[in-house]
């Protein structure tokens, strides 16, 4: 069985063909700057091509990588007959959805009425959706939502203090996000320590541009860091995450801005990048920090103290852990960014040793031996998520 997986965004969509017998990855790639011009990005084996060609919109994008997945030079396929279904990553499904699911006329409705809780990502993943539809009628498409793993956390963890009547009228909630990467990293996890799913305690960290913590509890996420919209939490590459409530009307009353226009900057022009006034990107920040830039310094140090919070409320909210894994560009990659997060937490039995820890990229526990709760770093595979729940969810 061959699974296509979509991953749109607004000006792109990524993608990955597997063998779902072997869970083998055939080709993957990403079309990018759809609606500008466009560039295709194919990787087959161990080769890569890059062409420029026109991607007016996302059905467009869909026809050339379905070309690019046939072509007898660098695809993976003879003809689009052996694609035998198509997972979409969706980011989010609301209070209706707590697993992965074949898409139907209701389901594609109900995931637009969720397009006002996620704007930015629900949409295109319904675009997406649809092109494929279109291009590939008969094909089984599945609906792969970011929420669904958080789907079975307790009241007492997504749950607002706010008028309950709110909450019954708007299900103003918390929901959380990148699901399926925490889905992933915490059953490698539970490989890692030896140990069944359902009998480990593990505190997860996806930390990319977007970041977010995940508690999960023998196998069952109870908490999470994002909340109604990827806003909540921690500090990201360019969002606040938490900060008083009454900032929102602060800044309104301050700089005569509309609540439309703040939240645009507390989703596009704060976190580390606001802070520090440097970038986004973490290399930019260290190497700002050894420059002396003591504003790129604070940025560091206020994300790492964040993810140290919330990593020390899980261990709290599981009365225990066995291992912290990070996962995500910057966790799997930025050795320093571990390190100064894992200083914080040597009171629940973390040690981490140095030379272990300068690992990029790959599955390494980094932890000194003999230390009560393992440091992992694991490489999330989301992708690979997605297929295995699309076959699932075709049972």
């Amino acid at each position: 069985m061959n699974v296509l997986v979509l991953n749109c965004g607004s000006s792109s969509l990524k993608y990955q063909l597997l063998n779902m017998e072997k869970e083998q990855l055939l080709v993957k790639g990403v079309c990018d700057r759809i609606g500008i011009d466009g560039v295709l990005k194919h990787s087959y084996g161990d080769k890569t091509y890059e062409v420029n060609v026109p991607m007016p919109d996302h059905a467009a994008a869909v026809k050339i990588l379905m070309d690019a997945l046939v072509d007898k030079d660098h695809g993976a396929i003879s003809s689009m007959a052996e694609i035998h279904a198509v997972g979409h990553r969706v980011v989010h499904g609301g209070e209706q959805f707590s697993a992965s699911v074949v898409v139907t006329d209701e389901v594609e409705q109900a995931i637009e009425d969720c397009c006002e809780l996620a704007p930015l990502h629900n949409p295109p993943n319904l675009i997406g959706i649809r092109a494929c539809k279109e291009i590939m009628p008969g094909v089984p498409q599945v609906a792969v939502f970011d929420t669904a793993f958080h789907a079975a956390m307790p009241p007492k963890a997504y749950l607002y203090a706010i008028p309950y009547e709110l909450y019954e009228k708007h299900k103003i909630r918390k929901y959380g996000f990148h699901g399926t990467s925490h889905k992933y990293v915490s059953m490698m996890a539970a490989e890692m320590l030896g140990k069944p799913y359902n009998a480990v305690k593990v505190i997860t960290c996806h930390l990319g541009n977007g970041s977010s913590v995940a508690a999960v509890d023998k196998g069952v996420c109870v908490d999470t860091s994002m909340g109604l919209t990827p806003l909540e939490g921690l500090a990201m590459g360019t969002r606040s995450g938490d900060i008083d409530s009454a900032v929102i009307t602060f800044i309104m009353q301050k700089e005569n801005m509309t609540a439309h226009e703040v939240l645009d900057l507390l989703n596009k022009k704060s976190g580390v990048l606001g802070m520090s006034g440097v970038s986004s990107d973490f290399r930019d920040l260290w190497n700002a920090e050894s420059a002396g830039n003591d504003r790129a310094k604070a940025a560091l140090d206020l994300f790492c103290y964040r993810v140290a919070q919330y990593v020390g409320s899980y261990a709290v909210a599981m009365n225990g852990v066995d291992a912290v894994v990070f996962t995500a560009g910057i966790g799997e990659n930025d050795g320093p960014v571990r390190k100064k997060v894992c200083e914080y937490l040597g009171f629940m039995g973390i040690e981490i040793d140095d030379e272990k820890n300068k690992a990029r990229g790959k599955m390494v526990d980094f932890s000194k031996d003999g230390a009560k709760v393992r440091a992992l770093a694991i490489p999330t595979n989301e992708e690979l998520v997605i297929a295995r729940d699309t076959k699932e969810a075709l049972k």
